[in-house]
């Protein structure tokens, strides 16, 4: 009876794979440098998130959780004006996933709405 504990004990020994622990994967979100220009090829509207997550539609803090309600009535109002979101760079990446799920679930095409990165303040 110990044979086979003994051999079993082994076999699993042996067959395991111990999982390593992994360390946490830094990512530097991309950055654009902004190119002065004469001329404005369209006006967009802003949709601002400082580096807490706080977001602002031109200007206009938007409570925790009604992104998608005021995208809808912002559409609404303004319809046809483009948005543009500026995030700060310290930005978690969950935060900005977040605002791009209320900007789909919202109708607005995240394709559409271009990216900047602000390098400060």
């Amino acid at each position: 009876m110990i044979d086979i504990l003994l051999i079993l004990l082994i076999f699993v020994v042996v067959s395991t794979n111990f999982k390593k622990p992994r360390d946490v994967l830094s990512i530097d979100l991309p950055t654009i440098r902004e190119i002065p220009s004469d001329t404005v090829t369209e006006t967009r509207s802003v949709i601002a998130v400082d580096a807490l997550g706080n977001i602002k539609l031109d200007g206009v803090a938007v409570p925790e959780g009604l992104l998608e309600s005021y995208l809808a009535a912002y559409q609404k109002q303004n319809p046809g004006r483009k948005l543009e979101l500026e995030a700060d760079k310290r930005l978690p990446l969950e935060r900005l996933l977040s605002v791009w799920d209320g900007l789909t679930k919202a109708g607005i095409p995240i394709k559409e709405v271009p990216a900047r990165i602000k390098l400060k303040d």
